[in-house]
């Protein structure tokens, strides 16, 4: 049971995104450049998110993506959901037939530790993930592109580094 690369990467840009989008619609070309996600990629993440509402997507000279409600309305557990993540901590994907056909022992305790990390990250709003970055940057979104270009090296980037 692990969150993946995708519901990682869905997180990073949606905070990316929150980040610049004062600055008008923002461009997978430049959540790319900033977070090193690969352009086809956000692209892939960023057509899941819009059919989910999270994004709207702005066309034309000066387009990109811009939040399709406030940052305080999008959960991690929304962004997470929008991008087919499954957090699971069951063998048999909540089906009930984890040992030989029938249920293990202990499919109720993973089944509520599913429901626990789904609570928490129903908890944690975009709005709280944006606030602890800029908090650490004394407000200045320019001072974390430069934060980020000085931690290139550090490839391994998970949610518990953002937050």
């Amino acid at each position: 049971m692990r969150l993946t690369t995708k519901g990682r990467f869905a997180v990073t840009a949606m905070i990316d995104l929150a980040l610049h989008s004062g600055e008008g619609p923002v461009t997978l070309a430049g959540i790319s450049e900033r977070q090193k996600i690969s352009l086809s990629y956000l692209e892939q993440l960023f057509g899941k998110l819009r059919r989910h509402q999270l994004v709207d997507s702005v066309r034309g000279p000066g387009g990109g993506y811009r939040l399709a409600r406030p940052m305080p309305r999008i959960s991690v557990a929304d962004i997470v959901r929008a991008v087919d993540e499954a957090l699971d901590a069951t063998q048999c994907g909540g089906r009930e037939n984890c040992k030989e056909d029938e249920r293990c022992m202990t499919h109720d305790l993973w089944m509520t530790l599913n429901a626990k990390m789904y609570e928490y990250l129903e908890s944690v709003s975009l709005a709280d993930l944006v606030a602890k970055q800029l908090t650490k940057v004394g407000g200045d979104v320019s001072l974390l592109k430069d934060a980020r270009r000085a931690n290139d090296g550090a490839r391994g980037r998970s949610l518990s580094a953002l937050a």
